[in-house]
């Protein structure tokens, strides 16, 4: 696998963390050529089964190494992020909560980290080191197209969520961006109608989400995750998205929430937004 690992990543944003990056089969052989560029969050669950948070990997490489093989997409530099003790309070969508008392109830809603501290909401700090920070270092030192047609977010569960939400605060600087998953019950839901008046020009933006039918316990809670999960895709089509064009969003039924499901499906939202 010929991936370059960054350890402690600094930034004048958030705490450092590592930074991995995946480079394509043919990198070596095609000094000439420009690669697109997907960035993940969660990268320590990306690539190696031992430093996963669960022991199980999403496969990424091979999973891009199968769609370059079969001509589907093309290749792309992937930069995996890793998360940190923070990693709800950096992934939370910070714009998107309408008022101090709904900040009051998603800070509730966060779990404790293992300090028994609260978590610290840092989701604009965290889009800030990747737009400011992270991006430019990428595009100084490796062959990248760094125009926002080839730069694209990717993640699952809160992941998934800033992704989408760094799409609508940085449309000029993302094409793409893919949400697993996605948890609209954050926050009750409040979190949701900051996309219906957000959402990026479709005429050159791309959103793949979806969702599993048992994400979470209680068949109650997951029927009213998928019927948010809707009233998002209604959201889509006004701003004039067009699904299977530039808006994808689908259901597995038996699909749960962890990565061996993100994994066998990982594939489909990389071609979507990396179709060649």
């Amino acid at each position: 696998m010929n991936l370059e690992r960054f350890p402690q990543f600094s930034s004048q944003h958030v705490p450092p963390r590592n930074v991995d990056v995946w480079l394509p089969p043919e990198y070596a052989d095609e000094p000439d050529m420009r690669y697109p560029v997907m960035y993940m969050h969660d990268g320590q669950n990306l690539f190696f089964a031992e430093e996963s948070f669960v022991g199980v990997t999403w496969g990424i490489d091979q999973a891009v190494r199968k769609l370059i093989h079969n001509g589907e997409i093309r290749p792309p530099i992937v930069v995996g992020i890793w998360n940190t003790p923070n990693r709800l309070g950096e992934y939370m969508p910070e714009y998107a909560i309408p008022s101090e008392s709904e900040q009051k109830t998603i800070e509730d809603q966060l779990h404790q980290d293992h300090t028994g501290k609260p978590y610290q909401l840092a989701g604009e700090a965290y889009l800030r080191f990747i737009v400011t920070e992270l991006k430019p270092w990428v595009d100084s030192n490796y062959p990248t197209l760094p125009g926002r047609l080839h730069t694209n977010l990717l993640g699952s569960s809160m992941g998934g969520l800033f992704s989408l939400y760094a799409l609508c605060r940085f449309p000029e600087v993302f094409g793409g961006a893919a949400s697993l998953s996605t948890p609209w019950h954050i926050g009750k839901s409040s979190l949701l109608p900051f996309f219906e008046t957000n959402l990026p020009d479709p005429a050159n933006h791309r959103i793949y989400m979806d969702l599993g039918g048992k994400e979470v316990a209680n068949p109650q809670q997951d029927q009213r995750l998928q019927a948010l999960q809707s009233i998002f895709n209604q959201y889509a089509r006004e701003a004039g998205y067009q699904e299977n064009d530039n808006f994808l969003s689908l259901f597995f039924p038996n699909h749960q929430h962890n990565e061996q499901f993100w994994s066998s499906r990982v594939d489909i939202p990389i071609k979507f937004l990396l179709a060649s």
